[in-house]
């Protein structure tokens, strides 16, 4: 007999007591429950999801939704997959199982679906990306996992979680800040906005020393994006030789995060070259003739 290799990196196959537990029958033998249809299952036959992305669940929130749970039920069910004989195991609706568990139900709602491992984490992630109130390093991890374990381009990952993918570079972006500003980030210190202007400094002393200064003065994503463009600003000056003095304006945090998006679709070092007056043109660099024709298609020219 031949055996199907596991083509899973061992980081998804070790969290999981058996990669080979896909459903391939529509009836789950010996129970009568079908896949895709909804079934009570008790509570203590489901073990939680090892992918889950989420890591914070605020106990208030979860105890109102557990007072909700005691007084109507579960409106939506879960989902699950099937591990072995009467054992499941969590694809997503992590907050209604933890709330159902503080609500003193024995039993669950729940959608049986099939998936293997891959399938599993994406589903996993791509619904909590769309349906819970992540924090941005939360979406940005999730987008990572989504793109490095389940080898998944950035064009790719727009598509299933229906996202520019500008959107997506610029989560990603975000894991690139010194851990500090991450942390504020989740802790709601600063917003998505703040760290944008922080991610266009090269320099990580000075995004920590702006990213200090914002939560000491409490200072608004303006106010943050001028101080972070008087930085970009000093340090750019430092670099360019007197011979080569230009009458170029500096360029604003919007227009930086445009180079970078620009630079992610053209995947080449593109440039925006603004003068005071407001004119300016987008230089888009090419390496050779076949380059040109990609940069061309990209175009649609």
């Amino acid at each position: 007999m031949s055996t199907k290799k596991n083509a899973l990196g061992r980081g998804l196959s070790a969290l999981l007591e058996n990669a080979n537990t896909d459903i391939t029958n529509n009836k789950l033998e010996g129970e009568g429950k079908v896949v895709g249809a909804i079934s009570n299952i008790e509570i203590s036959k489901i073990e939680a999801n090892p992918f889950q992305p989420r890591t914070n669940f605020e106990e208030d929130a979860l105890n109102e939704l557990a007072s909700s749970i005691k007084e109507h039920g579960i409106i939506q069910p879960v989902t699950v997959r099937k591990l072995g004989y009467d054992k499941y195991q969590l694809i997503s609706g992590e907050r209604r199982f933890r709330a159902s568990q503080l609500a003193g139900l024995t039993s669950v709602p729940a959608y049986i679906r099939i998936a293997n491992d891959q399938a599993m984490l994406e589903m996993a992630l791509v619904e909590n990306i769309q349906r819970e109130q992540l924090d941005a390093i939360e979406v940005a991890i999730s987008y990572k996992r989504l793109i490095d374990e389940c080898n998944l381009t950035q064009e790719q990952l727009s598509q299933k979680v229906s996202k520019q993918r500008s959107t997506i570079t610029n989560y990603l972006r975000l894991l690139k800040l010194p851990i500090e500003i991450q942390l504020g980030i989740r802790n709601s210190d600063i917003s998505m906005g703040h760290a944008r202007a922080l991610i266009n400094i090269e320099n990580p002393e000075k995004q920590l020393e702006i990213f200090n200064h914002i939560i000491l003065n409490n200072l608004s994503v303006r106010e943050a994006e001028d101080l972070a463009r008087g930085v970009k600003t000093s340090v750019e000056t430092t670099k360019t030789s007197s011979s080569k003095k230009t009458t170029k304006s500096s360029l604003s945090v919007e227009q930086q995060v445009l180079v970078e998006d620009l630079r992610a679709v053209f995947n080449t070092k593109v440039a925006i070259n603004r003068e005071e007056n407001g004119k300016g043109k987008i230089v888009i660099p090419f390496k050779s003739d076949n380059d040109l024709k990609r940069i061309l298609d990209l175009l649609d020219i």
